[in-house]
């Protein structure tokens, strides 16, 4: 698999604007800024809004007000997905040219009917592999999967590894309803925008196989990947706007940075938590050492 070590390091953060930043999503992002800047390397940001009318209005701008207030400053501007669809067109249709994609007709009861149940979820089974059957019409846009071993040593999490076709099988790259399916506008974004390393939460390593097998197929280099622990809830749930996670904005910055210092190894000290954000991000840095990252959840004393 091809190596992005001999690169300038390039990082970045990419919230999905649903909701405001809560802790999990702080954690994500001063975990990807201090990797980042730890390796004299550039940070930036971008707002995966491929599905413009389900994101919540105004949590983009919202987001990016809070790391400028915890002082997470990042270089060049910022990047929307929604404004990158000729990337994505470009990819599908080299994706075609191959023969690497085909339509797909199935419902989801459909599926749901016959598939077998994998890591990621539904496998499916392949049903629009040789054309649509007779009355069907194209839905969505499937990525054809072969049956190999993708595997990736996660810097935190360790040895991860799925059978793309047996696990997973052939996945949508397009989704029924018209926009650009996640895997391929991630793959497509940072690969053309040369990403050296992607330090993320850890909900996203299953699905890391799937994005590299993509990669693969558009001959992308893979980069680097560290996933992140979960900070979680009182009952154990990801924190999220599903579980009803507080807004950092509305919470103590000290409350806050404590659970996500414990998460990433560093020590979590009152002194340097009421330092103003110059001083606490260069102490921070410095001690910053991502093998210190713990790979278990952590759950928020807030």
């Amino acid at each position: 698999m091809p190596s992005s070590d001999s690169k300038p390091y390039k990082g970045r953060f990419a919230p999905s604007p649903s909701g405001p930043a809560h802790q999990g999503t702080m954690l994500a992002a001063i975990g990807s800024y201090l990797q980042a800047r730890s390796k004299q390397g550039e940070w930036h940001v971008r707002i995966d809004n491929i599905d413009p009318p389900r994101e919540i209005p105004g949590s983009a701008d919202s987001m990016l007000c809070t790391l400028e207030s915890y002082g997470l400053h990042w270089d060049g501007p910022i990047v929307y997905q929604s404004q990158c669809q000729d990337r994505y067109r470009d990819a599908l249709h080299e994706l075609k040219l191959n023969n690497l994609i085909y339509d797909c007709g199935c419902s989801r009861r459909e599926i749901e009917s016959v598939a077998k149940i994998g890591p990621n979820g539904m496998v499916y089974p392949g049903i629009c592999r040789n054309g649509l059957a007779k009355g069907k019409s194209a839905r969505a846009i499937r990525l054809l999967t072969e049956s190999c071993l993708i595997m990736l040593t996660d810097q935190i999490q360790g040895e991860y590894s799925l059978n793309i076709e047996r696990e997973v099988g052939d996945y949508v790259i397009r989704r029924a309803d018209g926009p650009y399916a996640y895997h391929l506008a991630t793959v497509v974004d940072d690969a053309l925008d040369g990403f050296t390393e992607i330090v993320r939460g850890r909900d996203l390593l299953g699905i890391t196989p799937q994005q590299i097998y993509l990669q693969l197929q558009l001959g992308y280099v893979t980069p680097d990947y560290a996933h992140l622990p979960l900070i979680v809830d009182s009952q154990g749930r990801k924190l999220c706007k599903h579980s009803e996670a507080q807004a950092v904005d509305d919470l103590a910055k000290n409350d806050v940075l404590k659970d996500i210092f414990d998460a990433l190894g560093l020590p979590v000290e009152t002194e340097i938590l009421n330092s103003p954000n110059e001083i606490l991000w260069a102490w921070a840095i410095d001690q910053w050492n991502i093998n210190n990252v713990t790979n278990t959840e952590i759950k928020s004393t807030i």
